[in-house]
């Protein structure tokens, strides 16, 4: 099909996620046709290298074998088996002990989703369930931590934290609350670690406080702030969060959605740390984007409740898709090569990363360099020393994205003026050389923006 054909199908009947309506219609759409490893090309011939695997999902890289036979393979063998009625299927059954093998501390009972936004919701109907299951049916309030971003569903929407999520769409619900984010670059308190995690666990404490410690049921937080702009939490932060919810008896819930299976170096985050949360979301990595599927990992106590609270009769809560064979066969293969040499060579190319990005710690634009493993950010700033963003006429997210892509490279770019980077774990040196040498091209022509320019002068 021609493409000016595609371009118009596009805008006449494709609805994109979290786009301007008209403002696609306008600009007309990207079509990518093809990728490989950590490149993908447009429809034109146009290469880049692709830093933000995907959407934060394809960790594994594009191309991989293993993952396309082991899908067509379970196609042709049994295409679906629903969970319903007690019926199942091998590569389900398999994903989930493998999972919960690998799973931090007593998180071994797996439920299966069809992505991160829906697994949160289970989270949330899960939780409900057992405070009703214990008699607490008054735990009945949640909180989050703002900028933090738990999915776009009606619910989850809610417990993200990010204004873009709930305008025009009645959110949050008056249970859900928010405290302060840990963002240290920003932070009231300063950037010291001690006095963010001070801050933090009293904002938590005061919260619950203000809610009633009778009433609050859960605190969801992600190991480290994807959509909010890359925040990493001082280390110690996650697990005195951890200690205080355990301490005012309210559930942890760790959103892996984006920091699973090896973005930060380790398959599950919260390794780094060597916290067990009550309960733990993820999907994108759980099958590198190749296939939809997202998880919900219960503990023990968690899943023994509600199964005994329910005794013989049905817990009302499933979907059609939950635990498909073929995401799932996609999924084992997908561990199966996340432990054969892709965390290694993702920790390895993590440290170049991390490395190239602080090289740019110079240019006049760079306020911060952050991250962890292969997720990572910069933020820019028009006055280091006033941190001062980047002006909103100059559209950050729109003419930063667009001269990364004419320059050949996928980045995440914020209306913030933060740029995010994810590259998939297969990423070789001159993939991460090339992310590098790309920024800073994009970096020196955002530089030379009248509107930047502007704002610097100013």
């Amino acid at each position: 099909m021609l493409m000016n054909s595609l371009v118009e199908l596009d805008r006449a009947h494709l609805v994109h996620p979290v786009a301007s309506y008209r403002g696609h219609e306008k600009a007309g759409v990207r079509v990518l046709a093809s990728a490989k490893g950590a490149r993908v090309k447009e429809a034109g011939g146009h290469e880049l290298i692709d830093g933000f695997a995907g959407l934060w999902c394809v960790n594994a890289g594009y191309g991989q074998e293993k993952i396309v036979e082991a899908a067509t393979r379970q196609l042709r063998e049994l295409p679906y088996a629903t969970g319903y009625f007690g019926l199942g299927s091998e590569p389900a059954i398999r994903l989930a002990s493998e999972l919960a093998d690998r799973a931090p501390g007593d998180l071994n009972h797996i439920y299966f989703t069809l992505g991160g936004s829906d697994a949160v919701d289970s989270t949330v109907r899960f939780i409900r369930y057992y405070f009703h299951a214990i008699g607490k049916p008054e735990k009945d309030q949640f909180i989050s931590v703002m900028n933090g971003y738990h999915g776009s569903s009606t619910v989850g929407a809610g417990l993200t934290a990010l204004p873009a999520f709930h305008a025009g769409f009645g959110l949050p619900f008056d249970w859900q609350h928010k405290i302060p984010s840990h963002y240290s670059y920003r932070n009231p308190v300063g950037t010291e670690p001690q006095a963010i995690i001070e801050a933090s666990v009293a904002a938590l404490r005061a919260k619950v406080e203000e809610i009633g410690p009778e009433r609050v049921a859960a605190f969801y937080v992600e190991p480290i702030q994807g959509s909010g702009g890359v925040l990493v939490p001082p280390d110690g932060w996650v697990k005195a969060m951890r200690e205080t919810c355990r301490e005012l008896d309210i559930l942890f819930v760790a959103d892996e959605v984006i920091t699973g299976f090896g973005r930060t170096g380790p398959l599950f985050a919260c390794e780094d740390e060597g916290i067990v949360p009550d309960l733990m979301t993820v999907a994108k990595g759980l099958t590198s984007g190749y296939c939809p599927m997202g998880a919900v990992l219960l503990s023990d106590r968690i899943y023994d409740a509600i199964a005994d609270g329910a005794g013989l009769t049905a817990v009302g809560h499933g979907y059609t898709y939950s635990a498909h064979p073929v995401s799932a066969a996609v999924g084992l293969a997908c561990l199966d090569l996340y432990e054969n040499g892709l965390l290694e060579n993702g920790h390895r190319a993590g440290e170049r990363l991390m490395a190239g990005l602080h090289s740019l710690s110079d240019h006049p634009l760079v306020g911060e360099v952050r991250g962890r493993g292969m997720l990572a950010a910069l933020e820019l700033v028009t006055d280091k020393a006033k941190k001062t963003p980047l002006p909103a006429s100059a559209e950050p997210a729109k003419r930063v994205f667009d001269r990364a892509w004419d320059n050949g490279l996928v980045v995440r770019a914020f209306p913030t003026g933060v740029l995010g980077y994810a590259p998939p774990l297969c990423a070789t040196d001159a993939d991460i050389d090339g992310i590098i040498e790309r920024t800073k091209m994009t970096l020196n022509q955002t530089l030379d923006d009248p509107d930047v320019r502007a704002a610097m002068v100013g």
